[in-house]
């Protein structure tokens, strides 16, 4: 039986790999610094870790603590630089490689990201294929939401394949990792996340996604947010599937070396995700606010062309986003009962200390 190494075990997508690996016969142990803003306040181990999981609580920045965490390991997912950030992210990949240099693993599969990409691929009239560059401010400003061509031509967005230039500077990790593969003879597989949703999400935290943001805010009794016109095209892939794909990565001899897109292979509008989150949650009264407002930065269109995934590791989503959707709302109708005795508990105390 192998034992595999999750970073960021126990948070949202490392805590279902882990149920994944768990179910396949694979032994489980997380390294998890149990970030406040993913765990609350109390930073003790999550109810929804499964009992079964090795649980060493430490960062992944901490050279000794990495060494401790890969004793006996046959492989590695690194998960934990997805809830924390850039400057986490570039310091603890560079101490989990230099520790598996002393502690070499069969495998090292990376989870990276959608946001390599910046903007999405698109289709001129003509039927060519172009990359666009960031939308500017004048545009934003004027409302202008859709890139357009060269001439000023529209667009048409399509699936965005591991073929395209990714942004400067944001496949550093990526490139660190494969060279690091090659130089040690670890085979390594990288996994472009598009936007995971289900049970257990992050609502607060900082890196939270946009279904998060909109969870959190109708668990409020507020309307969610939306910029721009919403018309803004994401992937929304479900955490059941997500972690399916790592397994199968794992698993495939064949991905080894490669970078692949783990996507539903569908978009969806922004607006129309935040509607169909607040019917599902019964808050029907609560639609959408389109703003009008934007973030510099923000990409108009992405989604995944996941015929790689398909192809190397026979991997595709099979949760339709009203499957995930109806789950991800008995979720959330459980995290609004315990805000509910939260804000009743605050309230009795601050009875108790005022008088």
């Amino acid at each position: 039986m192998k034992r595999v190494l999750i970073t960021g075990g126990a948070g949202f997508i490392g805590s279902h790999l882990a149920d994944e690996l768990l179910a396949h016969g694979y032994r489980v142990r997380a390294l998890d610094s149990l970030v406040r803003a993913v765990h609350g306040e109390q930073r003790a181990r999550p109810d929804h870790l499964a009992a079964e999981v090795e649980l060493i609580r430490g960062d992944v920045r901490d050279g000794a603590v990495v060494d401790r965490a890969l004793k006996a390991v046959d492989a590695v997912f690194h998960l934990a630089s997805r809830e924390v950030g850039r400057t986490v992210e570039a310091l603890g990949t560079a101490v989990l490689l230099g520790a598996l240099r002393r502690r070499p693993v069969e495998k090292l599969i990376v989870g990276s990201s959608m946001s390599v990409y910046g903007e999405g691929l698109y289709r001129m009239p003509d039927s060519t294929l172009v990359e666009v560059p960031e939308r500017t401010v004048e545009q934003l400003q004027g409302g202008c939401w859709e890139p357009v061509g060269p001439e000023g031509e529209p667009l048409e967005p399509v699936p965005t394949p591991e073929t395209k230039t990714p942004t400067p500077g944001s496949v550093h990790q990526e490139r660190v990792c494969l060279a690091s593969g090659a130089a040690s003879g670890i085979p390594i597989v990288v996994l472009r996340l598009f936007n995971v949703y289900g049970p257990r999400m992050a609502l607060e935290s900082a890196h939270a996604g946009v279904l998060a943001c909109f969870a959190s805010r109708l668990l409020g009794g507020d309307a969610p947010l939306v910029l721009e016109d919403g018309l803004q095209q994401r992937d929304f892939v479900n955490v059941h599937d997500v972690v399916r794909a790592c397994r199968m990565a794992l698993e495939c001899t064949a991905a080894a070396g490669e970078v692949f897109n783990v996507g539903s292979g569908s978009s969806m509008p922004v607006r129309t995700v935040a509607a169909q989150l607040a019917d599902a949650l019964g808050r029907r009264e609560l639609r959408p606010e389109i703003t009008g407002h934007y973030r510099m930065g923000d990409v108009r269109h992405c989604f995944a062309d996941t015929t790689l995934a398909a192809k190397v590791l026979g991997f595709e989503a099979r949760r339709s986003f009203t499957e995930g959707l109806l789950e991800l709302s008995e979720w959330l109708a459980g995290q609004r009962a315990e805000r509910r005795v939260a804000a009743l508990r605050a309230r009795l105390e601050a009875r108790e200390i005022g008088g």
